[in-house]
């Protein structure tokens, strides 16, 4: 058993790079980046939406809470 365990503890990790060449001509570097870029818009979307969302019901909140104070007020 300790052999086994020395060999697996020896065993270096393995990492695999690619090489890419330059890019040819043709390709641009708006053209290498826009899935990124397209990610990064459409996160940004989500966010937006997300806090727009979030504002809206808190105002929401805020024209319940003075409604419900101005209905107590005037039965005084």
């Amino acid at each position: 058993m300790t052999g086994k365990m020395d060999r697996m503890a020896r065993k270096p990790d393995r990492i695999r790079i690619e090489v890419f060449g330059p890019a040819s001509e043709a390709e641009t570097a708006e053209e290498a980046f826009r899935p990124s870029n397209e990610a990064i818009l459409s996160i940004a979307r989500l966010i937006g939406r997300q806090m727009a969302r979030e504002q809206f019901e808190r105002a929401r909140a805020l024209e319940r809470k003075q409604a419900r104070q101005n209905r107590s007020g005037h039965m005084r």
